[in-house]
């Protein structure tokens, strides 16, 4: 018969040994768990009793997981294998991944909502309104890593929590700035011929202080939709930028010519789920803006599934997860 000192500090028994392997088993005693035999006057740790050996090396302390951090040395991405990009299960994943996961995927996607709000209204005041425009410009492309982040790590089943969305203000906050900026700025290029068309039909009327008429917006509009084509090809493109840098700790040229290269092999099926992932957002505004609050993490899902997928992680379609 023996006596153990609890967690709580508290004197248990006496029981039997094979009650306290029962307590082991449950993860309520371990092997520094301090125990008395019936009789006897000292108090020992219940690794140097050897009947309890078995028992405890069949049962180890049970770790409390550390959340994940993104990595700090480049992550080898593969880039020589192909894919195949299941638009139905990306939806179904999106979906399931939200209500598997709704409490932190929701909180993380409502910090990064709020602070987008937050900065958009003081964007609108006069005068000091660009300040924080400018201060959206620098902190959208880490917020955004953040939670490409949050959602990455909890679709890997790995622990995860909704402050995770902070993790790209660390060492990846420069290659997530640059991973913004750069596509962004590229992708706007495409627009320049329509500015230059625009500047040429209307620059006259400006000059002569005549108001132009309606069929003067024509040419520059007709070059807009022309020039749209290419922005949104390069987007596409560019799209799984944010992700790979955070994930792979990788540098943000370098994941831009990843990202580009592997949606290259299937363009169409990375559209066509942005598309959607787009529709949802959407549907999401329409439903009083409240509704964008589960849109935004459904998308998300979309988008994380469709990364995992192309990158190497998840299962070609139709052969089950490990």
């Amino acid at each position: 018969m023996y006596k153990i000192i609890g967690a709580d500090g508290a004197e248990y028994g006496p029981v039997t040994a094979d009650q306290i392997r029962l307590w082991i088993a449950e993860g309520r005693a371990n092997a520094h768990t301090k125990v008395q035999m019936l009789g006897a006057t000292d108090w020992v740790e219940l690794g140097s009793l050897p009947e309890f050996a078995e028992a405890l090396a069949s049962n180890p302390p049970y770790i409390r997981p550390s959340v994940s951090r993104p990595p700090t040395e480049p992550v080898e991405v593969p880039l020589d294998r192909d894919y195949v990009l299941n638009i139905d299960e990306c939806i179904s994943r999106g979906w399931e991944l939200l209500q598997k996961n709704f409490n932190i995927l929701f909180v993380a996607s409502l910090i990064y909502l709020l602070i987008e709000f937050g900065i958009g209204l003081l964007g609108s005041i006069p005068f000091v309104g660009p300040v924080f425009s400018l201060a959206n410009a620098i902190v959208v492309g880490p917020l955004v890593g953040g939670l490409f982040w949050v959602f990455i790590q909890v679709n890997r089943g790995k622990p995860a929590r909704p402050g995770d969305v902070f993790a790209g203000f660390g060492k990846p906050f420069l290659n997530l700035l640059l991973g913004q900026i750069v596509p962004s700025l590229l992708a706007a290029l495409c627009m320049l011929p329509a500015v230059i068309v625009g500047l040429v039909t209307l620059l006259p009327s400006v000059v002569k202080n005549q108001e132009p008429t309606p069929i003067m917006f024509i040419p520059t509009i007709c070059v807009a939709l022309l020039c749209v084509v290419p922005m949104i090809w390069l987007n596409v493109n560019w799209v799984f930028t944010l992700p790979l840098v955070i994930d792979k700790g990788i540098d943000f040229w370098t994941a831009m010519r990843t990202s580009w290269r592997m949606v290259q092999k299937h363009w169409w099926r990375v559209f066509a789920v942005l598309l959607l992932a787009g529709i949802v957002n959407v549907l999401g505004m329409l439903l009083c803006c409240v509704g964008v609050l589960f849109s935004v993490p459904i998308s998300l899902g979309m988008i994380v599934h469709a990364y995992e997928t192309i990158f190497g992680l998840e299962p070609p379609s139709g052969q089950a997860r490990a």
